[in-house]
């Protein structure tokens, strides 16, 4: 047995070095030297080591990029050296200004500049070379743990080339401009209130409470400054930041170190020229001293360094005329206005379209056809219009159309949202999203279909609403790409085993605003059958527990639409089953709030969550003073520190055995 660990040990070893490495390569060196499939099968490999031998799992593992605890999240960090923020010049009076000042404490002096990047400063502490802590910057003395996310972010290493004693770093965390693209594009199909620029957007993504949101967010890094460093002696900027690209951290992009002033501040220039270009977003450059020597000598104000200066680049602003508004259809039926410029160029690039989020967004700056506007970019990447100057003569106030311009649905807003929305389930402009969500876990659960072959059915014609789904046989499905004859036998086979769902599983795949699969269960129970809910009235669904008006009215809505009562009409004639499972005899648990913490040897958290909700009781994410009890299993964290504080009941895993059987 110590054989096969020692084994298991050496060969756990070799591909985390492997992973690291690769992982380096591909988003510190920007050279990747194997495919991505490679890189899964290595990384397959160590988890499955890890997860026979869990005795191998490091805080160094590329396995624990994701899902370290985040219980220690925004608890305060003290600093060990001050994060100082810089003084701002405006001009390159105020930039010579610095420079006097400089020469006169400490002559001679060198200095390198650098991008400003517009992020969120983080501070990173290595212990032997391995990745200990993370935390924001704060007020400078004291900043927010921030680990478990920060651990999500590639570009950071876990494990450094060098084991030093001690090392801690500053950087700047920020969302490239092409994710920020896509991000503010998606959260506008959706109709969620978009990042302002990628800056907000970066910190709203470290920010997350739950580590698996950062990770899909795609940050990045740059390592700009050592704050404290054991076991290496290093005399100036442009030293520390060779130093710190040769152990493993991705540093500022380019820095340039000069003799003359002259020379930085042209050097300035040159940099502002070229930020339309850049692939992240700066708000100015850096002017540094670089001799820690003479850093010291100047020393530093109650506010910032003295050997320091950040100049800050204007935004660059156009005026144009707005010709017309187009509006699109997002996969989530929010529909999305969008302005059609005359051409200016701004920034680097030529604009002719500009966002224009939505009805208020509109209404607020009196945005109307043939107006003059003024334009910028948003983080500068985004168009957006700052105000109109002029408007056209004869024009009108520019109001949403009333139906949808995909389907010609009623399109609505809801109440308290700023978002118009088409709700038909059949409009051809959701029809993709639609599907994937009526087929998917929760829903109707019909394995098999994922996206790709959704998208095959509707180019072949074969599907336009969820219940065509019911008429496909293996025989219009086998010359699809990707189904084998077989293939298609078990997709058709998983199709009709989902009649059999049940009436919450359904009301979830309807995919009805502000309704999760938690209130499909109490709807089904509640009301039995889909007739009594289509009959039902604002009021009378409203006394479900949990349910406010916003929910009741978007339920009802629904049902309102003669699409929806249509597609409804079509699954009953595909004898998909309308009656519910969830109708609960037995209360013993209503009225009493359960949170789950820890892991339970017997149930899954959703197995215990459904056991609860049958007996009429609910689970809660979070432990307040209105919890009856907390179910606390192996490893238990916060939440259980935080039940015992407020002295709410815990029970184990065998304790809730007896309370349900």
């Amino acid at each position: 047995m110590m054989k096969e660990l020692e084994n298991a040990r050496k060969n756990a070893n070799e591909l985390k070095q492997k992973l690291n490495y690769h992982t380096k390569k591909y988003y510190v060196d920007d050279d990747p030297e194997i495919s991505d499939y490679e890189y899964d099968m290595l990384l397959r490999r160590l988890v499955d080591l890890e997860t026979a031998y869990p005795e191998l799992v490091s805080a160094d593992s590329p396995t624990q990029r994701i899902g370290g605890s985040a219980e220690n999240l925004f608890l305060p960090v003290t600093h060990e050296v001050v994060m100082e923020s810089l003084q701002d010049a405006f001009s390159e009076d105020e930039l010579y200004a610095f420079s006097k000042k400089t020469a006169a404490a400490a002559d001679g002096a060198e200095y390198v500049v650098e991008p400003k990047i517009d992020g969120l400063s983080v501070s990173l502490e290595y212990i032997n070379g391995v990745f200990f802590r993370g935390s924001t910057r704060g007020d400078g003395s004291t900043g927010e743990d921030v680990t478990a996310n920060l651990r999500t972010i590639r570009s950071i290493p876990l494990k450094l080339a060098v084991e030093l004693p001690l090392i801690i770093v500053r950087g700047e965390v920020f969302m490239p401009l092409e994710v920020f693209g896509r991000l503010a594009k998606e959260q506008e199909e959706n109709g969620d209130k978009p990042f302002k620029n990628p800056r907000n957007a970066a910190a709203g993504s470290l920010r997350q409470k739950n580590p698996h949101i950062t990770a899909s967010r795609g940050l990045d890094i740059f390592v700009f400054n050592i704050q404290r460093v054991e076991g290496a002696v290093i005399s100036s900027h442009k030293e520390s930041l060779d130093f710190l690209k040769e152990i493993g951290f991705k540093t500022i992009p380019f820095y340039e170190k000069f003799s003359s002033f002259e020379d930085a501040v042209s050097e300035v220039r040159r940099i502002g020229e070229i930020r339309g270009s850049l692939p992240f977003d700066i708000d100015g450059a850096v002017i540094k001293v670089d001799s820690f020597e003479k850093r010291a000598a100047l020393g530093s104000t109650s506010k910032f360094p003295k050997w320091a200066v950040a100049f800050k680049y204007p935004p660059e602003e156009k005026k144009t005329k707005l010709l017309s508004i187009e509006v699109n259809v997002g996969r989530t039926g929010v529909l999305t206005p969008t302005a059609v410029l005359s051409p200016v160029s701004l920034a680097g690039t030529t604009v002719s379209r500009a966002v224009l989020h939505n009805q208020d967004f509109i209404t607020e700056k009196d945005i109307r056809i043939g107006d003059d506007v003024i334009i910028r970019k948003a983080g500068d990447i985004i168009p957006e219009i700052l105000e109109s100057v002029s408007h056209a003569e004869g024009s009108v106030p520019y109001l949403l159309p009333e139906n949808c311009p995909s389907c010609g649905a009623a399109a609505i807003r809801e109440k308290g949202e700023s978002a118009t929305r088409c709700i038909n389930p059949e409009c051809p402009a959701q029809l993709l999203r639609n599907i994937m969500h009526f087929c998917s876990r929760g829903s109707m659960n019909i394995d098999g279909l994922g996206r790709s072959i959704i998208q095959n059915l509707i180019n072949a014609g074969l599907i336009k609403n969820a219940a065509d789904l019911y008429s496909l046989t293996a025989d219009m499905l086998s010359p699809l790409d990707g189904l084998a004859e077989k293939s298609a036998s078990n997709l058709v086979a998983s199709i009709e085993h989902s009649k059999g769902v049940g009436l919450s599983g359904l009301l979830h795949a309807l995919g009805i605003r502000h309704i999760g699969e938690k209130a499909a269960k109490q709807l089904a129970a509640h009301f039995g059958t889909i007739d009594k809910l289509i009959e039902a009235s604002v009021e009378e669904i409203s006394v479900i527990e949990g349910f406010g008006e916003i929910m009741a009215r978007s339920t009802v809505d629904f049902f309102r639409s003669p699409q929806a009562l249509e597609l409804v009409k079509k699954l009953k004639a595909a004898n998909v089953k309308m009656e519910s499972f969830e109708v609960t005899s037995d209360t013993r648990f209503a009225g009493i709030t359960f949170v789950l913490t820890g892991a339970l040897p017997s149930f899954s958290r959703s197995e215990a969550s459904d056991i609860i909700e049958s007996f009429g009781g609910k689970t809660s994410s979070s432990v307040s003073r209105n919890t009856s009890y907390v179910l606390a299993g192996d490893e238990a964290g916060g939440k259980l520190t935080k039940a015992q504080a407020l002295g709410i009941p815990i029970i184990s895993e065998g304790e809730f055995k007896a309370m349900i059987s």
